[in-house]
């Protein structure tokens, strides 16, 4: 098939929100650091004694992450892609798309749910979020008209539901415990366990097993064989996230972003277009609130030894934390994009944001071949601080390639390939020499 001329074609460089691209390079390098702990440690994603170490600069790595990126990361990629499909809608509807319009949107996200199974049963990352995008993308599309003020009511109530969700989760955890408690009371006197308690003795049993260092063991072991092995030990995780997450996460703390998101950008806040004074302000008033209830609940977990209460009562202000700690970068970001200096960093970054699809599946290639038995099988071997040698590294690289790359070719590879499975035409990859920058209507890169 040879590449066909469209309507639809890719939008000039000109045209380009630049500091949604350069926002979008930042958050990607940011999810990498949080993710990394779950590439290459066992357990040790939120809880540092599982795995990785828990003291010194182990300790300080996580308070530093907790503090200012867990969540935060996830809720601005969310946002952002909230954002792309947006305005993919929009400039396709502006060109007279009609009914066209939503036929490529909606296949666009069929393509990016498949792309999210490939990337995590087969390349091995049961963190990955494409799969919930797409999701929450095909109930995106309904809401995207509605007026901003709308959709940020829409968004704080989402973000409600999970956070009641999230005290009521907690109590019940509290609840278990307490069966735990009097189950143990009760078989020190001989009596008879009821089912309440023999359920939560069974419960207790399954959250302890997962956090002990025979487990911590056994993924490690399994994480190093071949790639088949690791293929069938990492299905079930995939699996249960694929189901759970939809119900459990994706509606309160990715669809709510999305809207949140698509408010903004009416409000024109993501594309830099507000003073220096709107920012700094944002910044000072969300970081005051969003790092003091990140304080609270690192001070909290570290007073509780990292106990499962502790970690647990966390999560009932989680949310509320990482909102504010999000937008608080929102603005931090957007004076970044305004300075007239660090041009050369922006641009770097930008070509990230532009190929975030590459780059962000890119990661878990690179960790795999890493830490799994696929390459070298080094996992669990890095201490927590020590993986953020890693991280700086792949940084630098994508810094490095991906405006090189941009210079010869109009796409990232993946993103070339989404969009001729989206428009079903072949479009050209190779730019001519001297033609200006094109670049891809994708809600990711």
């Amino acid at each position: 098939m040879e590449a066909k001329p469209t309507s639809l074609t890719p939008i000039r460089a000109t045209k380009r929100i630049h500091s949604l691209d350069i926002m979008r390079g930042i958050v990607l390098f940011g999810i990498l650091l949080m993710n990394i702990n779950g590439f290459g440690l066992a357990g040790a994603y939120g809880d540092p004694t599982v795995s990785g170490g828990a003291t010194g600069w182990n300790l300080y790595t996580w308070i530093g992450t907790n503090m200012f990126f867990e969540g935060t990361m996830r809720a601005l990629f969310s946002l952002l892609f909230g954002v792309g499909m947006f305005i993919l809608l929009s400039r396709m509807e502006q060109k007279g798309a009609g009914i066209k319009a939503a036929d490529i949107y909606f296949r666009r996200l069929l393509w990016l749910l498949i792309f999210g199974l490939i990337h995590g049963y087969l390349l091995l990352w049961t963190g990955e979020i494409l799969y919930d995008y797409a999701l929450m993308g095909f109930l995106v599309f309904s809401f995207r008209n509605l007026k901003a003020k709308t959709l940020l009511l829409s968004a704080l109530l989402l973000f409600s539901i999970g956070t009641v969700w999230s005290y009521f989760e907690y109590k019940q955890n509290m609840e278990m415990l307490e069966q735990v408690e009097l189950a143990n009371k009760y078989k020190t006197s001989g009596k008879p366990l009821t089912s309440e308690m023999e359920e939560a003795t069974a419960s207790w049993a399954e959250i302890e097993k997962s956090r002990s260092p025979e487990t911590v063991m056994e993924t490690t072991q399994n994480m190093r064989k071949d790639y088949f092995s690791v293929v069938a030990f990492l299905a079930p995780k995939n699996m249960e996230t694929d189901t759970s997450w939809f119900y459990r996460y994706d509606v309160w703390d990715i669809l709510s972003m999305m809207l949140l998101g698509i408010a903004l950008f009416k409000w024109n806040i993501l594309s830099a277009g507000k003073s220096y004074k709107f920012y700094g302000l944002a910044v000072l008033v969300c970081y005051a609130i969003g790092l003091s209830v990140n304080y609270y609940e690192v001070k909290s977990i570290i007073a509780g030894n990292f106990s499962f209460q502790a970690i647990s009562k966390a999560g009932i202000t989680y949310d509320l934390g990482r909102l504010f700690v999000a937008m608080g970068h929102v603005g931090l970001i957007m004076i970044f994009c305004k300075l007239p200096v660090l041009k050369w960093l922006q641009n770097s970054l930008s070509a990230v944001g532009k190929m975030a699809l590459t780059n962000y599946v890119m990661h878990s290639v690179i960790c795999m071949f890493i830490f799994t038995g696929v390459g070298f099988g080094l996992f669990g071997t890095f201490q927590r601080y020590e993986l953020l040698f890693i991280v700086f590294g792949i940084w630098i690289f994508q810094l490095i390639v991906s405006p090189i790359w941009l210079r010869y070719f109009y796409f990232g590879p993946l993103e070339w390939v989404w969009r001729n499975l989206s428009y079903k035409k072949i479009h050209l990859l190779r730019r001519k020499a001297a033609e200006p920058a094109v670049v891809p209507e994708s809600p990711i890169g």
